[in-house]
């Protein structure tokens, strides 16, 4: 364990974490599941699937945790018309953050017009409530070269997204890696970092924290914490 990493408190771990369920099979009562080990555990937000935005809403209403609504999930090839009346039904749903997968075409071509408006596109959205809703942009950094995760946090920045998040957790391409972590910080100063896909222990959770990530989204929130508290984190 690292000094950083033995200096955060298993409060201030739960506080960077997205307590994620993005199962296409998931039911209301696993959505109340999630939600209570929000508030259990003190996550930072509960990320859902637009179906479930409004009903998550509901039941952390009095909370401290936040509601995050997924737009454009998996692949992100939706228009960028779609894509802003999909967060623009998310916000008036309740979620207090938007969590949109890129144009992943767009980066790999390096068609930096379209990424840019479809970014803005969403950000305007976000950025006309009150309070303003926070945007984080997934670029599914795995699928991508160096040079493409380079160009996808330029635009990112040069927008004024609030995040670069690594993955949706769901490409074959695999997730967050601590390398794609450090290259996104360097790369978009302006921007926090998400690291998202395949954390699944503590160990993993603190590496991406130190290498420059602010929130963990993962399915495996619970287990990270019982870790944690238990010090298996070797």
């Amino acid at each position: 364990m690292t000094t950083n990493e033995s200096q955060m408190s298993e409060s201030q771990l739960a506080a960077c974490i997205d307590h994620t369920l993005l199962d296409a099979t998931a039911i209301r009562e696993r959505i109340r599941q999630l939600c209570l080990e929000a508030e259990e555990y003190g996550f930072h937000t509960v990320c859902v699937n637009g179906r479930w935005v409004a009903v998550a809403a509901e039941l952390l209403a009095g909370s401290k945790v936040a509601v995050a609504g997924v737009v454009s999930l998996p692949l992100g090839a939706d228009s960028t018309k779609i894509k802003v009346a999909q967060a623009r039904e998310a916000i008036f749903d309740g979620a207090d953050e938007i969590d949109m997968v890129a144009d992943l075409a767009a980066i790999i071509e390096g068609d930096s017009k379209y990424l840019s408006n479809q970014l803005r596109g969403v950000r305007k959205v976000c950025r006309s409530m009150r309070p303003a809703v926070l945007l984080k942009v997934i670029i599914e950094s795995a699928a991508l070269d160096k040079e493409q995760k380079i160009f996808a946090c330029r635009i990112a920045q040069e927008v004024g997204v609030d995040f670069i998040k690594t993955s949706t957790g769901l490409h074959p391409a695999g997730g967050a890696t601590v390398e794609d972590i450090r290259l996104m910080k360097e790369m978009a100063p302006n921007c926090r970092i998400k690291a998202a896909g395949g954390i699944r222990t503590a160990k993993q959770a603190l590496e991406m924290l130190a290498a420059g990530a602010e929130r963990i989204g993962t399915s495996a929130g619970v287990r990270i914490i019982n870790e944690f508290r238990a010090g298996q984190v070797q």
